[in-house]
């Protein structure tokens, strides 16, 4: 395996364009400044003007525009960071972003602080003049009671970069300072690094090279372990500050509130995936276990292949085929879409030196969304790239049909979408081979990726986010120590005996970004669930559920999870549907153990 190029060596086309956000870098500075300015220019025009009706939807007219033409040169400056963290360039120009929008942030809070000052029946007046900020206007009287003084409001608004600076902190000790030079196994040296471990390593056959490449990668995590607990503990710290300054009762009523969930469902998805995924998930490591000969079971090899001989590689050409067949069913326009990623160079794939972990997609509102990604060549990211898409085409959908403001669906919905893909992925893979290895290879993928991914890796992350977040409201910090107790529990208590809990797995909380992103960890699962559902509602009934599907994607932040989930047929206010999930996962371990043993008959003499 080769040591990660640098970007500049990249080719081109896998990489993204972002032309379509900024012509060039020698734009970006005029333009940041020219924001400054509008925005300076916004609050003197209109700050103490908002007194009736019209002059509302006057303010708020203005205040949307702005705030879209703050949207490209903030994604420019992000998307390029992201791509390579080393790129002193492209450090200098985020921050000179995060910088500016502090001050734009402050010069625009007084816009909120006014329009909850007036009396009710006005917004109800402007919202019945323009319906367009009906729902925006319903959203903001909800924020009242936990409104602030304008002047406090206006303070915490400059300081919207200094409260990112945790997250910024962990990225660039993540991904620029920790070097993980090589390690040594099998009688030879392998590249390491974040990157090459979860996108490699981490799925290697080889148990000797996985092994040592997990306690490589462990090793140099926990040279950092005490700077990012402090820094972590610095985030949570403020988020606790904050929902006390808001009169909250606690942090999950804080974090919960703009995801328009009752904590009892967020419980829910923890409390029963712990509890009844964890036998079939354990069922799922044993027969790994057995199918790869291994005689002692770790943490380290809960992410290799089941059928480690049967792992075909793929090229993006190839992935980008399995895209079109699968997502057919979608009909034309979302297709289109789909196409239109790949053609415009939407999806940045290439390995580099610096580049994010992980897959994200940022869907900037006035452009087309963007895809970061690190192929491996494994059926596995194919599943991580139509989950992408997935959001992708969400978004481009919504943008279509709505609003600025009315464009951002709930935090807790955010994820059936993408989800929703891999699931048509697998139905696909699923309807089209009945070749018996063919099917467990393709089974094993639904259960080690997409469920693996969603229900068990950021389960147990919301699992052990929530004992940290019940400390801090017990008015308690955290530090490395701490953190890796708490996590190493959560690992044990899913796992039981099925499972070698070994040393290095404790410090998995340091490789996730979710966690300076509020209650976002279960929301992955709690999006799978519903898109399983109306995924089997699909294969049954073809386009009537297709198009209900497409109107729930249009709908943005119009409606409420319930509300959305209710419009593709699911009920997510009981737990009928989280259950019928789990079932489904014990139904998928099911027919890999099944179809194991059919394998294994053939093949014997």
């Amino acid at each position: 395996m080769e040591v990660l190029p640098l970007r500049k060596d990249v080719a081109v086309e896998e990489t993204w364009d972002l032309t379509d956000l900024l012509k060039n870098d020698a734009d970006f500075e005029p333009t940041l400044a020219q924001l400054v300015e509008e925005a300076l220019s916004f609050e003197q025009t209109y700050q103490g003007s908002i007194t009736d009706a019209q002059k509302v939807i006057d303010v708020l007219t203005a205040f949307e525009n702005l705030q879209k033409s703050i949207v490209p040169i903030g994604t420019y400056a992000s998307l390029n960071l992201q791509a390579d963290r080393t790129d002193d360039v492209a450090q200098m120009r985020a921050a000179k972003f995060s910088t500016a929008i502090g001050k734009i942030s402050s010069a625009l809070s007084f816009v909120r602080s006014e329009l909850l000052a007036l009396d009710e029946g006005v917004l109800q007046e402007a919202a019945t003049l323009s319906p367009l900020y009906k729902h925006y206007l319903e959203e903001l009287l909800k924020r009242k009671p936990h409104q602030l003084h304008p002047e406090v409001e206006k303070a915490l608004a400059a300081f919207s970069s200094t409260f990112d600076a945790p997250y910024e902190t962990y990225n660039t000790t993540k991904l620029v300072d920790m070097n993980f030079g090589e390690f040594e196994a099998d009688g030879e040296k392998h590249p390491l690094s974040f990157v090459l471990y979860e996108n490699n390593w981490e799925f290697e056959a080889n148990t000797e090279v996985r092994r040592a490449a997990f306690k490589a990668f462990s090793s140099k995590l926990s040279d950092y372990q005490h700077t990012t607990a402090q820094v972590y503990n610095t985030h949570i710290q403020q988020e606790k500050t904050m929902a006390d300054l808001r009169g909250f009762d606690s942090i999950f009523d804080y974090l919960l509130f703009d995801q328009d969930v009752d904590r009892s469902i967020y419980n829910r998805q923890i409390d029963l995936i712990s509890q009844e995924l964890a036998p079939h998930m354990r069922r799922y490591a044993k027969l790994i276990q057995k199918a790869n000969g291994i005689e002692h079971m770790t943490f380290a090899d809960l992410k290799i292949a089941l059928d480690s001989a049967y792992d075909p590689k793929l090229s993006m050409d190839e992935a980008k085929e399995y895209v079109d067949k699968s997502l057919a069913v979608m009909g034309e326009d979302y297709n289109h879409l789909m196409d239109r990623a790949f053609k415009e160079r939407w999806i940045d794939y290439a390995p580099n030196k610096g580049k994010s972990t992980g897959a994200f997609c940022s869907s900037p509102y006035g452009s087309h969304p963007y895809i970061l990604m690190s192929w491996n060549e494994r059926m596995n990211e194919v599943f991580t790239l139509v989950h992408e898409l997935g959001h992708a085409g969400h978004f481009a959908n919504t943008y279509a049909h709505q609003s600025y403001f009315n464009s951002r669906p709930s935090l807790y919905f955010i994820e059936a979408p993408s989800t929703m893909n891999e699931m048509l992925l697998a139905n696909y893979l699923l309807t089209h081979n009945e070749d018996v290895r063919f099917k467990r290879w393709v089974i094993s993928n639904i259960v080690s990726k997409t469920y693996y991914h969603n229900f068990v890796t950021h389960l147990l992350e919301a699992a052990y986010q929530r004992k940290v977040y019940e400390l801090v409201d017990a008015g308690e910090s955290v530090n490395a120590n701490i953190l890796n107790q708490l996590k190493r529990s959560v690992l044990e208590d899913f796992w039981g005996d099925a499972v070698d809990i070994t040393e290095g797995a404790e410090l998995t909380w340091m490789r996730q970004p979710h966690y300076y992103m509020g209650l976002y960890p279960y929301t992955y699962s709690a999006g799978l669930t519903i898109s399983t559902q109306v995924s089997q509602r699909i294969l049954k009934e073809g386009d009537t559920a297709v198009e209900e599907w497409l109107a729930v994607l249009q709908a943005g932040g119009t409606k409420s999870p319930v509300e959305l989930a209710q419009m593709a047929g699911v009920d997510i206010t009981t737990d009928q549907p989280l259950r019928d999930t789990i079932a489904y996962i014990g139904h998928l371990v099911d027919e890999l153990e099944r179809l194991t043993l059919e394998i294994e008959a053939v093949q014997q003499p």
